[in-house]
């Protein structure tokens, strides 16, 4: 199976997730899904097509698509099963730190001016 995602890989989710997560959640063909429905979720939260216009974008961008998309595909995986943390607490505050991250990269998404890294063919 291939990473079938635009945004991030299965690798770059699982870090975020952590050590302690499932590796079931963690595996390609749960991530694939994860990672699509962050991406649509990062698309019409920011009123951008950032998937079709993705290979257009400057370097900058794309990071910011990548860290807002592995975040909150990692929260789907934290979530699916939280068995393998220490405490729900840990697998809580991963989700809140994540989550915060998901959020500051929307805002960057947002805006307009960040609209200007797509480059013109």
């Amino acid at each position: 199976m291939v990473d079938t995602g635009i945004f991030a890989t299965t690798a770059e989710i699982g870090y975020k997730a952590g050590a302690n997560a499932s590796a079931t959640s963690k595996a390609e063909v749960y991530t694939n899904s994860f990672i699509a429905q962050a991406e649509s979720y990062i698309n019409s939260r920011t009123l951008y097509n950032w998937s079709d216009a993705y290979g257009a974008l400057n370097a900058d961008v794309k990071g910011v698509l990548k860290e807002a998309g592995s975040s909150l595909a990692a929260i789907y995986v934290i979530q699916y099963d939280m068995s393998g943390f220490s405490s729900r607490q840990e697998a809580l505050i991963m989700i809140n730190v994540l989550w915060a991250r998901v959020e500051e990269c929307c805002k960057i998404l947002e805006k307009e001016a960040n609209r200007t890294f797509v480059q013109e063919a």
